[in-house]
């Protein structure tokens, strides 16, 4: 991980990163980039919902900034939503995100680790996540409160 840098969020959301970064509580965060096995996975995954998305009624994405929180906005590796008009920055929830695990990636490393992503998206009122590892071919389901 860089060096953090204090930004205000409206100055964030205006500036363009690349790549991209997240936002938490005040910090400019760059986001662990994908090696191999992470790229070729958001890949698959990606191909998979697109392929399912009309007959699912959804739209796939990839690399989206969403605003979590007033202060915080994640980059989640792949969501799904329901098809309509999407702001440039999601506010509402997706009905499900995907975060493939990076070598570099940790489960309870905060703010940083997936355990804190997860606890963000389901503040949000995201319902369901995934979370793939490459690595062991694993995967685990959070499922948000209702």
């Amino acid at each position: 991980m860089g060096t953090a840098i204090q930004l205000p969020i409206a100055e964030y959301l205006q500036t363009n990163y690349r790549p991209d970064r997240e936002f938490i509580d005040g910090e400019i965060r760059e986001r662990t980039l994908g090696q191999w096995e992470h790229s070729r996975t958001v890949t698959v995954v990606a191909a998979w919902i697109g392929r399912h998305e009309r007959e699912w009624n959804i739209l796939g994405a990839t690399g989206c900034r969403m605003q979590v929180a007033p202060a915080r906005v994640r980059i989640p590796d792949l969501i799904a939503l329901r098809p309509g008009t999407q702001r440039p920055i999601l506010t509402e929830p997706p009905l499900l995100t995907i975060e493939i695990l990076s070598p570099d990636d940790t489960y309870f490393d905060l703010p940083f680790g997936i355990t804190d992503r997860c606890r963000d998206y389901t503040r949000m009122g995201v319902q369901t996540m995934w979370i793939i590892d490459p690595k062991s071919r694993t995967g685990r389901m959070c499922i948000g409160e209702s």
